[in-house]
């Protein structure tokens, strides 16, 4: 047996335990990194209002904490209107229900000639099997939402305290980042930072602005109908339409529909009218004007970001996908080299002008000198020049 093979034998089993060790530690780490990822993005997102009040002479610990104080009061303001308002429909549904289930049965037995009781059907469902398993089953799951409860609680806790750190520290943890590289790579480093910075809190912003339109909007339109929780039903829509990406105009729009419905039914066509008509106005006035110069990418890039995030992050990543993006599209953008196309008469949305054609005044299939393009063409003579025999 040759010598290096028990030495050989010894090293491929450790790599194997270590990669072993290495992917069952991920696993277990997996819930905490991507909180660590959520915190990093929360702490980008308002960076630029934390380094502003910096920059005015406040201590970054107690700008984040303000910032932080805003963000909870308008959430648990926000929850707290919501909660009430279901609170209220629920009430009132209870109430009326039976009112509505006698009507029901009036018109069933007009209809089918029965003579069907509400006490009779009350007294039949009350003392079924299927109820009394429903309510077993129920009270054993109690515990089940209990421990779900609390574990969000302190997700969301450890959310909250990681975001906190990152951006009251965040001039800190670049320097310690940027300390363990070579002076090439940290201003590689810091530019990546700054871009990712303005990118996420572009997007942030943007969304709130639309989001603060979109609630405007919606609570002139609910006024005029005369729906109830009018203010709370549109700041529900402006929230969850721009910060639930795909799905949120549907889901924004449902529960004012519901709503209206118990008002009157045209009430409820009304409303779907007005969404499916904002919607539009949004997607081809507001939203390209607002994210020109924020989260600039296109509306099917943006698209597949929010379906790639959510197949391997879920709601975390359909949420983070469009800002993660953009800042990669911006950073990739600085050292992707484009190049003039040859015949391009009309330029890149063919309207001529300064297009790849070189702009007016310029013959079709001109070269365009662009900075950065000399080096390549002096390579490119010196390679293409005869050599002396």
């Amino acid at each position: 047996m040759p010598r290096w093979l028990p030495r050989a034998v010894v090293l491929v089993l450790a790599l194997v335990a270590c990669f072993q060790l290495g992917s069952w530690a991920f696993h277990q780490l997996i819930g905490l990194l991507v909180n660590i990822l959520i915190a990093f993005f929360l702490a980008l997102a308002i960076e630029p209002a934390v380094a502003g009040m910096a920059a005015r002479g406040m201590r970054r610990g107690l700008a984040t904490f303000l910032m932080f104080l805003g963000v909870f009061a308008a959430t648990a303001g926000f929850v707290a209107l919501l909660g009430s308002m279901l609170a209220g429909q629920i009430v009132d549904m209870v109430e009326g229900f039976p009112r509505y289930l006698d009507s029901v049965i009036g018109s069933i037995n007009s209809t089918f000639h029965t003579e069907l009781s509400r006490l009779e059907i009350q007294d039949s469902v009350l003392h079924s099997d299927w109820l009394q398993k429903y309510v077993q089953n129920s009270a054993s799951g109690v515990l089940d939402v209990s421990a779900t409860v609390l574990g969000g609680l302190f997700r969301l806790l450890t959310v909250g305290l990681f975001s906190f750190y990152f951006a009251a520290d965040g001039p800190r943890l670049r320097r310690a980042l940027c300390s363990v590289l070579p002076p090439a790579k940290q201003s590689e480093v810091l530019r990546a930072w700054d871009i990712a910075v303005a990118k996420t809190g572009g997007y942030l912003y943007s969304r709130g602005l639309m989001a603060l339109v979109s609630g405007v909007a919606h609570y002139i339109v609910f006024v005029v109908l005369d729906v109830p929780y009018a203010p709370v039903l549109a700041v529900w829509v402006g929230l969850v339409s721009q910060f639930i990406p795909t799905i949120g105009t549907y889901l924004a729009g449902a529960l004012p529909m519901l709503i209206a419905f118990t008002i009157n039914p045209w009430y409820a066509l009304y409303v779907l009218g007005f969404v499916v008509v904002y919607q539009q106005f949004e997607n081809y006035v507001l939203q390209p004007k607002l994210t020109a110069k924020t989260v600039d990418i296109h509306p099917a890039v943006a698209f597949g970001s929010v379906i790639a995030g959510t197949a391997l992050l879920g709601a975390v990543g359909a949420l983070i996908a469009i800002p993660a993006v953009a800042t990669l599209q911006a950073f990739l953008g600085a050292y992707v080299r484009r190049y003039a196309v040859v015949g391009d008469e009309d330029g890149e949305d063919g309207e001529g002008g300064d297009g790849a054609s070189g702009g007016p005044g310029r013959e079709p299939g001109s070269v365009v000198r662009r900075p950065g393009l000399r080096a390549a063409a002096a390579w490119s003579r010196r390679v293409q020049r005869p050599r002396p025999r």
